[in-house]
């Protein structure tokens, strides 16, 4: 489940000249509360930082594991319920900018994207049933791919962000190079939102019908000999 992200801006205290020394960076916070420190990353692709936490559930039964996840899953500020799962994330950009005598323009723009999965953890009794065993790995699985396709979604679009700060045409004057860079991030960010929530909504109609699917596919792997009882 898909945690709306939060946003840092990360830009030079003064602009420099073209060919100068890049000035210190400051922290300029966007739209959203935290605030995250990254040291100097690589300028040629956006950055993923991400990181794995678990929360343990205990039950016997399908309706014990559906019970637990719904009372010890992470809670989603969208929807303001506990979920099976979540993806945490914040995005911090990066941008210096070269003046000229008669313009202004991005020198350049990292993009990084800090996420933390969020997943459930089964304390699987000694003698639990053989169905309840197998319904539970294929629903973890599930939820894990979920999750991991929240971060590839964001990890896009930081990727689509930095490009398009790069591409910007200088402007005359390095306020209007820095209302320009927000702009873009605004648009972009947007459009990421737009896709989480999407994703989000197909993932869920399709969930009955997509489990039923990967347990069959399951049974026949051990059916066939290519995957543990």
């Amino acid at each position: 489940m898909y945690d709306p992200p939060r946003i840092n801006s990360v830009a030079s205290a003064t602009a420099v000249k073209q060919g100068g020394r890049r000035g210190n960076m400051t922290k300029r916070p966007l739209r959203y509360a935290l605030m995250l420190a990254f040291a100097a990353l690589p300028a040629d692709a956006a950055s993923l930082v991400k990181t794995y936490s678990y929360f343990s559930i205990g039950g016997r039964t399908l309706d014990d594991i559906g019970t637990q996840l719904t009372k010890r899953g992470p809670q989603v500020k969208s929807t303001g319920m506990r979920h099976p799962g979540a993806t945490q994330m914040a995005f911090t950009t990066r941008v210096s900018y070269a003046q000229k005598s008669n313009s202004c323009g991005i020198a350049d723009a990292n993009v990084i994207v800090k996420v933390k999965v969020i997943l459930p953890e089964w304390r699987r009794p000694r003698k639990a049933d053989v169905g309840v065993r197998l319904f539970w790995d294929t629903l973890s699985a599930d939820i894990k791919r979920h999750e991991d396709r929240h971060v590839e979604i964001a990890k896009n679009h930081a990727r689509e962000l930095e490009d398009a700060l790069k591409a910007t045409y200088p402007q005359k004057t390095c306020d209007m190079a820095k209302a320009r860079a927000a702009e873009i991030t605004a648009a972009i960010l947007a459009k990421h939102d737009r896709a989480q929530v999407q994703f989000d909504r197909v993932e869920t109609i399709n969930f009955e019908s997509r489990i039923l699917r990967l347990l069959r596919y399951r049974m026949e792997r051990i059916e066939n000999g290519r995957l543990p009882g």
